[in-house]
């Protein structure tokens, strides 16, 4: 599946299931929805929703839609394909594809297993692509647009475990940006950094960035914070103590 066929997808699953889609993938709104899936898949907000009015006519919901356009032919194999999935089925190839963990959460014993080990919440599908997903793509959609990362190179660190998301190095130097990208539902909310990222940026100092992409759920916007240890947000200090578990054999033949 193409990340075109992605979009079409999650354009299909507003038309045919409305409101019943938002409350399933954890939406408050469709602007919500089109800001963080249309991000999330590396495409404009208002392409999910030109996918979604191009198959209204096809479904029954409260819009007229595109109803006196012909079906494009990418758009029509995409409603050939899924037209009669259910809910579920829908919405769960859906969370797959834009959250991998979400393949593990869907077999219930492992989910049984998740939920004993760890009993804190998993979160909303649609928190848990602002917060990451669709956060870290508004970054790196928008970057070059940002002024002071203007021609530098981008390489993506998420995976590293580094304190930061993104590298940013300038041309024939080896000195390099850190930005660590937060995402927020509403303009103004809680934002939490772990202990490693925040002695990361006490270390970078002036080299660390925090770029806050808020207000998914009408307009994204950004805030972009140099040296958060040092600015003038104020980190409270939270300490959990947690005790780990493994299990240990020992191989004899």
């Amino acid at each position: 599946m193409t990340n075109r066929d992605r979009q079409i997808l999650c354009g299909l699953f507003l038309s045919k299931f409305d409101q019943r889609a938002l409350e399933y993938l954890g939406f408050g709104t469709f602007a919500e929805a089109f800001n963080v899936l249309g991000y999330s898949l590396q495409a404009r907000p208002a392409s999910i929703k030109n996918y979604r009015d191009e198959l209204d006519p096809y479904f029954p919901n409260p819009r007229v839609g595109w109803h006196k356009r012909t079906l494009r032919e990418h758009c029509e194999r995409i409603l050939e394909m899924y037209r009669e999935a259910s809910l579920d089925d829908l919405g769960e190839l859906i969370k797959r594809f834009l959250l991998p963990t979400c393949q593990a959460e869907s077999m219930p014993e492992v989910r049984r297993v998740l939920c004993h080990l760890n009993p804190e919440p998993l979160g909303s599908f649609a928190k848990r692509l602002i917060t990451g997903k669709a956060a870290e793509e508004y970054f790196a959609s928008r970057y070059t647009t940002m002024g002071r990362f203007d021609g530098l190179k981008l390489t993506d660190t998420t995976g590293w475990g580094c304190g930061f998301d993104f590298k940013l190095v300038r041309p024939h130097t080896d000195r390099f940006l850190a930005v660590e990208v937060k995402g927020l539902r509403a303009k103004f909310g809680q934002i939490q950094m772990t202990d490693l990222e925040f002695e990361v940026a006490k270390a970078l100092r002036k080299r660390y960035y925090l770029v806050l992409v808020r207000n998914f759920a009408e307009e994204p916007f950004h805030t972009i914070v140099r040296s958060p240890a040092e600015s003038t947000l104020e980190f409270t200090k939270l300490e959990r103590k947690e005790t780990r578990l493994s299990w240990t054999a020992n191989i004899v033949e």
